[in-house]
């Protein structure tokens, strides 16, 4: 299986630790709102997990899809909120096909506008949990 198939399967599956184990531990995500790419696997998931929710719901689809041997560029649409998003992921695979490079472009302005402001509560609301979760007494063993 390629890593695009291994992307494809967790669109579907939506199986966060299928996303980690696709990603290379030194992955960088370009967001179309933040001017400075994000390194590491760690932030790419955040980013990448909380994209699939924001983004990937019933009405997400993959409209085309370009290939380079080692990479793909494919375009996608949904609409959220009355707002027609068009975009592209362009994805950077390794040898092994793991996630090395994630770039995502967005049209048009009210898009990238409503994602921003969706993709900043999603990352805010799994912050909390994450804080919550550290926050919580441990279970003696």
């Amino acid at each position: 299986m390629t890593g695009l198939d291994k992307w494809y399967a967790y669109m579907k599956s939506h199986d966060r630790a299928a996303l980690w184990d696709l990603l290379h531990p030194d992955a960088v995500f370009e967001s179309p709102v933040v001017h400075t790419p994000q390194r590491g696997r760690d932030i790419t998931f955040k980013y990448l997990s909380s994209a699939e929710k924001v983004l990937g719901g019933p009405g997400f689809t993959y409209r085309g899809e370009w290939r380079s041997d080692n990479g793909a560029v494919l375009e996608f649409e949904n609409e959220i909120e009355g707002i027609q998003i068009n975009g592209v992921d362009i994805i950077t695979f390794d040898a092994e096909g793991r996630i090395t490079h994630f770039k995502v472009m967005v049209r048009p302005l009210k898009a990238i506008n409503l994602l921003h402001r969706l993709m900043g509560e999603e990352l805010m609301r799994q912050a909390g949990e994450a804080s919550a979760a550290k926050s919580q007494p441990k279970s003696p063993s």
